[in-house]
């Protein structure tokens, strides 16, 4: 990632003014916690990087949720490892992408939602926040549905039951933020290292093959046959869309702010390039989870000859009796319920962002969280209504497909704005980050499109 330098005197006023922008902010991001955690300016490297240790995973919680572990188990089942390949490929594009947000944040003062109000006329501004309030909601149905799956098959609670009690995890939330934003983060890095726990201990009871032409090694090799096989590329595509998030590149550009850091072009740099570490390390943890469940899958579903493994129950009632090993279910099953919290924790401020951002109007976290959660369990209630466990299956496949709609209205506006020179000064996007950024996006579009065609249009036969 290139930093573009040029004169420093003239660089830090560039850099602290941003002249860029049409008006000065009227509010900062996340008011309450903005700030809220001080970077000590002449300590050690090593204290300033675990002062800056957090925002990223916060973000990584969206590359981990029940909408990947669906996606992952579909892969792992049907394909084998050959789809590693396309878990890596969305984990270092969403790496790309989030440094992008983070230096959003740093350097322009502001969230993704504050600059589009800034960028964009009252028209394009609307239409921007009805996508980033869709991709909320569909975000949210997932968290409802991955919650109610996992109380159902630890505790037995009716599916139904189930949903309804995931609007009680908004009193965990203001719980956690009347502690302050560092025990919010703090929980969300033991939830993941909670799930990495249980994958290890789910990999070595599955024993997958690791070498070979075959084996988990092969797999991060792109394999030509997805661009012929349309179910191969349809489930590649799914992966794609649940792991790169619309909603993670707002909450990222905001949630950086609550650390504190100067103004001056050494410092900026200094800040950006721990907001690097912070985020891609935390993705790294991301992209290993979301390869251990389609690893998983694979040398549980695939090598028995369970090709049918689709959904999470399905791999839940298998997974014990295939590995021999009585710890495999309820395991999966705690997994599961730490994902469901940790996207709720986000899904929280990511609303909030959105909503505050764009609109200028605040409301009250809590409230702002049941009215999303509200929105997010009525057509979880009705599907389970009507179609049973199969219907929760269908709905978070769906709820990806909207967010894989919804992905390009916040990937374009990034990678523009931080490729701006007015807005970003010495730290506008270099000729090869742009490059970069704009093929992403290019990618994206072009991918997520055709999934959205194949969802509502099939090939004949396929």
């Amino acid at each position: 990632m290139s930093i573009a330098t040029t004169n420093e005197d003239a660089s830090e006023e560039t850099a602290s003014h941003n002249i860029g922008w049409k008006a000065p902010l009227s509010r900062v991001s996340l008011p309450e916690v903005h700030g809220s955690i001080l970077v000590p300016k002449n300590a050690t490297w090593l204290r300033r990087l675990f002062a800056f240790i957090g925002p990223g995973y916060l973000v990584a919680v969206g590359y981990m949720d029940p909408g990947n572990w669906a996606t992952d188990i579909s892969g792992g089942s049907v394909y084998k490892y050959r789809l590693l390949s396309v878990v890596l490929l969305s984990s270092l594009m969403a790496m790309f992408l989030q440094s992008l947000a983070a230096k959003l944040g740093i350097v322009g003062k502001r969230d993704l939602a504050q600059a589009c109000r800034d960028a964009y006329g009252q028209k394009v501004s609307f239409l921007l926040w009805i996508s980033a309030e869709i991709a909320i909601i569909a975000c949210d149905i997932a968290e409802v549905i991955g919650a109610a799956i996992a109380l159902n098959l630890l505790f037995h609670v009716p599916m139904v039951l189930g949903v309804i009690l995931t609007a009680l995890d908004v009193l965990l939330v203001l719980a956690f933020q009347k502690r302050g934003f560092r025990w919010i983060e703090m929980l969300v890095i033991g939830l993941i290292g909670t799930m990495m726990l249980i994958f290890c201990i789910e990999i070595f009871y599955a024993k997958p093959d690791w070498g070979g032409s075959t084996g988990v090694l092969s797999g991060f090799l792109l394999h030509t046959e997805i661009f012929h096989d349309h179910k191969m590329l349809y489930i590649a595509l799914g992966i794609l869309g649940a792991t790169v998030m619309p909603h993670n590149l707002y909450l990222h550009s905001s949630i950086i702010q609550t650390r504190t850091f100067g103004k001056s072009l050494t410092e900026l740099k200094d800040s950006i390039r721990l907001a690097y570490i912070d985020s891609s390390v935390a993705l790294t943890l991301a992209f290993f989870i979301n390869a251990a469940i389609l690893i998983l899958a694979a040398a549980a579903f695939w090598r028995t000859g369970h090709h049918e493994v689709g959904d999470i129950q399905g791999a839940y009632q298998l997974l014990s009796p295939l590995l021999g090993a009585a710890l495999a279910t309820p395991l999966f099953a705690i997994a599961l319920l730490a994902s469901g919290q940790n996207s709720t924790l986000t899904g929280t401020m990511a609303g909030q962002i959105i909503l505050e951002g764009f609109t200028k109007f605040t409301m009250a976290p809590w409230l702002r969280r049941l009215v999303s959660r509200g929105i997010a369990i009525v057509p979880a209630i009705i599907a389970v209504g009507i179609y049973g466990e199969k219907g929760t299956g269908v709905l978070l496949v769906g709820s990806q497909v909207v967010l894989s709609l919804q992905l390009s209205f916040a990937v374009i506006p990034l990678v523009q704005f931080t490729s701006d020179p007015k807005k970003m000064g010495a730290f506008v996007n270099g000729r090869l980050t742009k490059t970069i950024g704009w093929s992403i996006a290019t990618v994206i579009a072009a991918l997520n499109a055709y999934l959205v065609w194949s969802t509502f249009f099939p090939a004949k036969g396929a």
